[in-house]
């Protein structure tokens, strides 16, 4: 249930209608816009049945909530779309912000080349994995803490705040220790432990949809980590697997409007892995931003060819300087900036 309060409440009747709330043994979460307060009720509705809601001071109107993601769902946020800040940048603002950088963070010669170049074409984010799922057991899996060290230094370089995946919650609390954001894959959006640890942690989430997951599914993710306090999770339009083999997945260009419509968190895309291909991520990325994405994480590595992991996908720096030249286009006609 929400409740709306009226225009000019004050501190003290925000406070005693939460504690009237809280003392029916519900919770409750405050979103203060710029033209409305919104008051969430998350928990037993039914006992809130017998208590007279409008006829308290400050309430304007009292409205059910019907979907399974309570504090994902658009109706908890008093503005169109919760700004998530990520260093001195922010997701859900008037700028499309473009995380880039490598799949795997390799070395700090290549990463610091590849910090600097995007950096210098407008990236507002630089990506690197220090801990990589992979496939095979056998295949390189990341530099762990040294990766993390090499990240933090090409931050301090660059001004680049970081944005890395954390596959194991006994990890969080160290790689929350470097990253300025912390990613949750496509094989973790439904690892429910590792929700609740990054849940607890004041760091921003990246959460990107599961491979094979509904919308419903992502958004009920997101609820598991904003139901431990950490309201600061952006989505993830990957792709996803369909009986389609032309491309590494399939992308959901309709997911994009959709959750935009659904839910107030910022929306970006993952052109890289919905292509699979490098010559694929140029049109993804404009349509992801044509149809609304809050902005772009995408693969790129000075030296694709040699990559230790997606090199097929990655863009070279050249690439990527052509990208954001291109993509100025399409946020300027979607009113954005980058």
């Amino acid at each position: 249930m929400i409740i709306v309060a009226r225009k000019g409440i004050t501190a003290e009747q925000l406070d005693y209608i939460r504690e009237r709330v809280e003392a029916l043994g519900l919770r409750t979460h405050v979103s203060i816009g710029e033209n409305r307060t919104i008051i969430g009720c998350i928990g037993d509705e039914s006992r809130l049945g017998g208590v007279p809601m409008l006829s308290i001071p400050g309430v304007d109107s009292v409205h059910p909530v019907m979907r399974p993601y309570k504090l994902a769902a658009r109706d908890f946020a008093a503005d169109r779309t919760t700004r998530v800040p990520v260093g001195d940048r922010t997701f859900g603002g008037e700028a499309c912000l473009v995380a880039a950088g490598p799949c795997s963070v390799e070395n700090e010669g290549m990463m610091a080349v590849t910090g600097r170049s995007v950096a210098g074409f407008g990236a507002a984010l630089l990506r690197g994995g220090a801990f990589k799922p992979r496939t095979s057991p056998y295949s390189f899996d990341g530099l762990k803490e040294k990766g993390l060290e090499i990240l933090a230094r090409v931050r301090e370089e660059t001004g680049l705040p970081v944005v890395t995946e954390v596959l194991d919650p006994r990890d969080a609390e160290l790689i929350a220790g470097y990253a300025d954001m912390l990613q949750i894959g496509t094989r973790n959006m439904q690892n429910f432990s590792l929700l609740r640890e990054v849940g607890q942690l004041q760091r921003p989430v990246l959460l990107k949809r599961g491979m094979s997951a509904t919308l419903k599914d992502l958004l009920l993710a997101a609820e598991y980590v904003m139901s431990r306090g950490n309201m600061q999770v952006v989505l993830c339009e990957r792709g996803i697997r369909t009986f389609g083999g032309e491309m590494r997945n399939t992308f959901d260009l309709a997911a994009i409007p959709w959750l935009k419509q659904e839910t107030h968190l910022p929306v970006i895309a993952d052109p890289s892995h919905a292509g699979g291909r490098r010559d694929l991520v140029a049109p993804l990325s404009f349509a992801a931003v044509a149809a609304g994405a809050d902005g772009l994480i995408v693969e790129v590595h000075p030296d694709p060819e040699t990559a230790m992991s997606d090199g097929d996908q990655s863009l070279t720096l050249d690439g990527f300087g052509g990208l954001m030249r291109d993509l100025k286009v399409f946020a300027e006609a979607a009113g954005r900036t980058l």
